[in-house]
Protein backbone atom coordinates (compact mmCIF):
# COMPACT_ATOMS: atom_id res chain seq x y z
CA UNK A 1 0.00 0.00 0.00
CA UNK A 2 1.55 3.50 -0.69
CA UNK A 3 2.63 5.88 1.98
CA UNK A 4 0.59 9.19 1.84
CA UNK A 5 2.75 12.12 1.62
CA UNK A 6 2.28 13.49 4.73
CA UNK A 7 3.73 10.73 6.51
CA UNK A 8 6.91 10.92 4.23
CA UNK A 9 9.90 11.22 7.14
CA UNK A 10 10.68 14.16 4.95
CA UNK A 11 7.65 15.88 5.77
CA UNK A 12 7.65 19.46 7.66
CA UNK A 13 4.32 18.34 9.91
CA UNK A 14 4.51 14.23 10.03
CA UNK A 15 1.09 12.07 10.30
CA UNK A 16 2.54 8.70 11.59
CA UNK A 17 1.62 7.86 15.32
CA UNK A 18 4.19 8.95 17.66
CA UNK A 19 4.76 5.72 19.87
CA UNK A 20 8.02 6.47 21.35
CA UNK A 21 10.66 3.94 21.45
CA UNK A 22 14.39 3.75 22.42
CA UNK A 23 17.22 2.53 19.85
CA UNK A 24 20.87 1.41 21.00
CA UNK A 25 23.62 1.10 18.91
CA UNK A 26 27.53 1.00 19.64
CA UNK A 27 29.70 3.27 17.63
CA UNK A 28 33.63 4.17 18.31
CA UNK A 29 33.02 1.90 21.37
CA UNK A 30 30.44 4.40 22.94
CA UNK A 31 27.08 2.66 23.83
CA UNK A 32 23.92 5.26 22.74
CA UNK A 33 20.60 4.98 23.62
CA UNK A 34 18.33 7.41 21.67
CA UNK A 35 14.39 7.92 21.56
CA UNK A 36 12.42 7.50 18.05
CA UNK A 37 9.13 7.68 17.34
CA UNK A 38 6.99 7.04 14.13
CA UNK A 39 7.08 9.53 10.71
CA UNK A 40 10.41 10.10 11.24
CA UNK A 41 13.48 8.46 9.05
CA UNK A 42 14.62 4.84 10.11
CA UNK A 43 12.19 5.24 13.53
CA UNK A 44 12.58 1.48 14.38
CA UNK A 45 16.22 1.19 14.47
CA UNK A 46 19.32 2.87 13.60
CA UNK A 47 19.47 2.78 9.93
CA UNK A 48 21.86 0.59 8.28
CA UNK A 49 23.54 3.31 5.65
CA UNK A 50 23.76 5.49 9.03
CA UNK A 51 25.87 2.68 10.79
CA UNK A 52 28.14 2.52 7.67
CA UNK A 53 28.55 6.02 7.53
CA UNK A 54 29.43 6.71 11.19
CA UNK A 55 31.68 3.61 11.39
CA UNK A 56 33.69 3.79 8.19
CA UNK A 57 34.12 7.74 7.81
CA UNK A 58 36.61 9.35 10.09
CA UNK A 59 34.97 10.24 12.82
CA UNK A 60 36.46 13.27 14.73
CA UNK A 61 38.62 13.69 17.24
CA UNK A 62 38.42 14.79 20.86
CA UNK A 63 40.23 18.00 19.87
CA UNK A 64 37.76 18.96 17.11
CA UNK A 65 35.72 22.08 18.03
CA UNK A 66 33.33 22.54 14.71
CA UNK A 67 31.12 23.62 13.78
CA UNK A 68 29.66 20.58 11.95
CA UNK A 69 26.90 20.15 10.30
CA UNK A 70 24.30 16.66 10.42
CA UNK A 71 22.08 17.57 7.39
CA UNK A 72 18.92 15.84 7.60
CA UNK A 73 19.14 14.97 11.29
CA UNK A 74 16.10 12.87 11.80
CA UNK A 75 15.81 11.88 15.61
CA UNK A 76 19.75 12.81 16.25
CA UNK A 77 21.82 9.66 15.89
CA UNK A 78 24.42 11.02 13.64
CA UNK A 79 24.72 14.43 16.20
CA UNK A 80 24.32 12.52 19.17
CA UNK A 81 27.41 10.79 18.02
CA UNK A 82 29.79 13.92 16.63
CA UNK A 83 28.89 15.63 20.00
CA UNK A 84 29.85 12.86 22.25
CA UNK A 85 33.14 11.75 20.72
CA UNK A 86 34.23 15.67 19.37
CA UNK A 87 32.97 17.64 22.83
CA UNK A 88 34.58 20.71 22.47
CA UNK A 89 32.75 21.04 19.43
CA UNK A 90 29.25 22.58 18.18
CA UNK A 91 27.20 20.77 15.91
CA UNK A 92 24.11 21.92 14.17
CA UNK A 93 21.14 19.01 13.53
CA UNK A 94 18.96 20.40 10.75
CA UNK A 95 15.50 19.17 9.02
CA UNK A 96 12.57 19.80 8.12
CA UNK A 97 10.43 17.33 9.58
CA UNK A 98 9.78 19.41 12.99
CA UNK A 99 8.89 15.77 14.56
CA UNK A 100 12.53 14.74 14.28
CA UNK A 101 14.06 17.92 15.25
CA UNK A 102 12.18 17.72 18.58
CA UNK A 103 14.08 13.94 19.13
CA UNK A 104 16.85 15.26 18.16
CA UNK A 105 16.73 17.95 20.89
CA UNK A 106 15.81 15.38 23.52
CA UNK A 107 18.53 12.91 21.98
CA UNK A 108 21.13 15.93 22.41
CA UNK A 109 20.11 15.94 26.30
CA UNK A 110 19.98 12.17 26.12
CA UNK A 111 24.17 12.56 25.69
CA UNK A 112 24.73 15.63 27.84
CA UNK A 113 25.11 17.49 24.43
CA UNK A 114 22.01 20.22 24.78
CA UNK A 115 24.54 23.32 24.70
CA UNK A 116 26.41 21.88 21.85
CA UNK A 117 23.33 20.85 19.64
CA UNK A 118 21.64 23.46 18.06
CA UNK A 119 18.72 21.41 16.16
CA UNK A 120 17.15 23.73 13.82
CA UNK A 121 14.84 24.13 10.59
CA UNK A 122 17.20 24.80 7.49
CA UNK A 123 16.52 28.08 7.14
CA UNK A 124 17.14 28.96 11.08
CA UNK A 125 21.23 28.31 10.83
CA UNK A 126 22.37 31.70 10.39
CA UNK A 127 24.19 32.24 6.98
CA UNK A 128 27.57 33.38 8.13
CA UNK A 129 28.35 30.07 9.80
CA UNK A 130 30.54 27.46 7.72
CA UNK A 131 31.22 24.16 8.78
CA UNK A 132 34.49 21.97 9.19
CA UNK A 133 32.44 19.26 8.76
CA UNK A 134 29.45 17.86 7.12
CA UNK A 135 28.13 14.74 7.35
CA UNK A 136 24.38 13.41 5.78
CA UNK A 137 22.69 10.24 5.26
CA UNK A 138 20.67 12.45 2.25
CA UNK A 139 17.52 11.67 1.68
CA UNK A 140 17.37 9.74 -1.88
CA UNK A 141 13.72 9.11 -2.05
CA UNK A 142 12.33 13.25 -2.41
CA UNK A 143 13.75 12.93 -5.20
CA UNK A 144 16.92 14.16 -8.02
CA UNK A 145 15.75 17.69 -8.10
CA UNK A 146 15.39 18.55 -4.81
CA UNK A 147 18.30 16.19 -3.53
CA UNK A 148 20.44 18.55 -6.17
CA UNK A 149 19.33 21.34 -4.34
CA UNK A 150 19.51 20.96 -1.18
CA UNK A 151 23.52 19.91 -1.86
CA UNK A 152 24.30 22.70 -3.84
CA UNK A 153 22.54 24.79 -0.80
CA UNK A 154 24.90 23.43 1.58
CA UNK A 155 28.02 21.94 -0.18
CA UNK A 156 29.45 25.60 -0.31
CA UNK A 157 29.09 26.41 3.43
CA UNK A 158 32.08 24.04 4.14
CA UNK A 159 34.72 26.21 5.52
CA UNK A 160 38.30 26.38 3.36
CA UNK A 161 40.11 22.69 4.04
CA UNK A 162 36.29 21.42 5.11
CA UNK A 163 34.43 17.82 4.27
CA UNK A 164 31.62 16.26 3.90
CA UNK A 165 30.96 12.31 4.43
CA UNK A 166 27.68 11.30 2.62
CA UNK A 167 26.51 7.47 2.35
CA UNK A 168 24.30 6.44 -0.21
CA UNK A 169 23.01 3.25 -1.12
CA UNK A 170 24.66 2.09 -4.90
CA UNK A 171 21.39 1.07 -5.84
CA UNK A 172 19.52 4.70 -4.99
CA UNK A 173 22.12 5.64 -7.09
CA UNK A 174 25.21 6.52 -5.07
CA UNK A 175 27.45 6.31 -8.17
CA UNK A 176 25.44 8.49 -10.17
CA UNK A 177 25.27 11.26 -7.07
CA UNK A 178 29.09 10.61 -6.88
CA UNK A 179 29.37 11.22 -10.73
CA UNK A 180 27.25 14.61 -9.97
CA UNK A 181 29.19 15.91 -7.30
CA UNK A 182 32.27 16.02 -9.26
CA UNK A 183 30.14 17.38 -12.06
CA UNK A 184 29.59 20.34 -9.85
CA UNK A 185 33.02 20.80 -9.27
CA UNK A 186 33.94 19.09 -5.83
CA UNK A 187 37.06 16.80 -5.70
CA UNK A 188 34.73 13.47 -4.41
CA UNK A 189 36.90 10.46 -3.05
CA UNK A 190 35.15 6.93 -2.56
CA UNK A 191 36.04 6.58 0.98
CA UNK A 192 34.28 2.97 1.88
CA UNK A 193 31.83 0.57 0.41
CA UNK A 194 30.20 -1.82 2.95
CA UNK A 195 26.71 -3.72 2.52
CA UNK A 196 25.31 -2.20 -0.73
CA UNK A 197 25.94 1.83 0.64
CA UNK A 198 29.10 3.70 -0.88
CA UNK A 199 30.64 6.36 1.80
CA UNK A 200 31.93 9.44 0.22
CA UNK A 201 34.35 12.25 0.87
CA UNK A 202 33.83 15.06 -0.60
CA UNK A 203 36.13 17.82 -0.39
Amino acid sequence: MRIPAVNHYFSAEPEAGAQRRDIAFTIAGREFSLVSTGGVFSADRLDPGTAVLLRKADLPGPDAAGPFLDLGCGYGPIASVLATVAPRATVYAIDVNSRARELATENAARVGATARVHVAAPDEVPDDVRFAQLWSNPPIRVGKPELHAMLDRWLPRLAPGGVAWLVVARHLGGDSLQKWIIERGWPVARHASQKGYRVLKVG
